[in-house]
């Protein structure tokens, strides 16, 4: 028998389909996957993920929307187990995604910055101020991140006066231009600005470099680092690294986890280089107890937020042009799952996260079966920690792969679904 190791590829933002409770978060109908799948055949375009369908991702959201996407049409032999996961968290952010994904779902409320135009107390930016010594502050609202160094940045490098803004989701993010202002004092600021957060319990801190000499040219870098709370209670990459594991986090997991269990840490931007740098991790850490997870970002930060069909949906193609090499990788004792941690809907208004249902598909070793829509995202966690032979998570049922009823690998094309 091979050593037994697990991967988790996380396409941020990938959603499936609104859950029971968008409504609440003024997402009732947001459908990250079926909306990008209906512009396609809107604008006459293919839309090839072939590799995804295979591992089960065109029956997961028909299990979720009782309809088909149109990219689907069942003539494939399934490869993998797939399924979907409502989201017990009471957000609908990174955090709470990623954490739930990992056995420690958020039962509680974040601390949220609502105000649009004035979104920080002063009492807290007066502290920030005094306690980095910075000039001042510009922004101080809600504003798309690419929007804000437009308009904002000529003043900043002028200044030196750091650009504070928010959105929907209980973070304090902070752009500066990475020469002018310099990228380990941004860390520095935002490490300040993390303590001070203390008393708003708000989950992330992220800095938000960019370069460039003028509004047109101004762009983010891969430079990125989110200084997270740290999760109360033990996650799967604790339980891991505790119980004789290794884990390998490869991406901006270690900022999510704030380096807790984390062990590894790769660092990796954009989609080719995170899975040049999955593939690298799998085929070189062989040991028992292995477990590998990777964050791809750019679903959300590049296309999600920015609300670009096109982008998400070529990004979507490029990694499944890849899945062949990830599935290369794996022995027959590993499991590999793909999922996400929240959806970020392209056609949405504004630019925030969307409440969806996530996909749950994992590949083992060629077989195939359905797992059904699961009760929370702790689920997946808690089918890794068993796979690995790890003590039982706090929150989650394992999906048993062994009872697990197979379907058939080929299904004719049914309509009126």
């Amino acid at each position: 028998m091979t050593a037994k190791r697990a991967i988790i590829i996380v396409l941020d933002s990938f959603g499936i389909g609104a859950l029971p409770d968008a409504a609440k978060f003024g997402d009732a109908g947001s459908d990250t996957l079926g909306h990008i799948d209906e512009y396609a055949t809107k604008n006459k375009l293919s839309f090839n993920i072939p590799n995804l369908l295979k591992l089960g991702l065109g029956r997961a959201y028909t299990l979720v929307n009782n309809k088909k996407l149109d990219c689907d049409n069942n003539d494939y032999v399934l490869n993998g187990y797939y399924g979907a996961c409502k989201e017990q968290s009471t957000g609908k952010d990174t955090t709470s995604g990623h954490w739930e994904m990992a056995g420690y779902p958020v039962l509680f409320d974040w601390g949220y910055f609502t105000d649009l135009e004035n979104s920080f107390p002063k009492e807290l930016l007066d502290k920030i101020v005094a306690k980095s010594g910075i000039p001042g502050y510009l922004g101080n609202c809600h504003a798309s991140g690419t929007d804000i160094i437009r308009d904002l940045g000529n003043e900043h490098v002028k200044t030196g006066k750091p650009i504070f803004y928010s959105s929907a989701d209980s973070v304090f993010q902070i752009a500066c231009h990475e020469q002018s202002f310099g990228l380990e004092n941004l860390y520095k600021l935002c490490k300040i600005a993390r303590a001070e957060l203390a008393p708003y319990n708000i989950a992330r801190v992220i800095a938000r470099p960019f370069i460039g000499d003028s509004p047109a040219s101004y762009e983010r870098t891969g430079n990125r680092k989110d200084y997270s709370l740290l999760p109360e209670s033990k996650t799967l990459l604790d339980i891991c690294s505790e119980h004789g594991g290794q884990v390998i986090s490869i991406g901006k997991i270690g900022d999510i986890y704030a380096h807790q269990g984390t062990g590894t840490e790769i660092k990796a931007t954009g989609l080719t280089q995170l899975c040049d740098k999955t593939i690298t991790a799998i085929n070189e850490h062989k040991q028992d107890k292995t477990f590998i997870m990777t964050n791809l970002v750019d679903f959300d930060m590049l296309y999600g937020h920015r609300r670009n069909t096109l982008g998400y949906k070529e990004a979507l193609e490029y990694f499944d042009s890849r899945l062949p090499e990830i599935l290369a990788t794996l022995n027959a004792d590993d499991i590999l799952v793909l999922s996400a941690d929240h959806g970020c809907d392209t056609i949405w208004p504004g630019s925030d996260h969307t409440r969806e249902h996530i996909p749950f598909l994992m590949y083992h070793n060629g077989k195939a079966g359905e797992i059904g829509i699961c009760d929370s995202y702790s689920d997946i966690g808690q089918t890794v920690a068993k796979h690995l032979n790890l003590p039982k998570l706090a929150y989650g049922i394992a999906v048993e792969l062994d009872t697990v009823i197979p379907v058939p690998s080929v299904i004719p094309v049914k309509t009126g679904i």
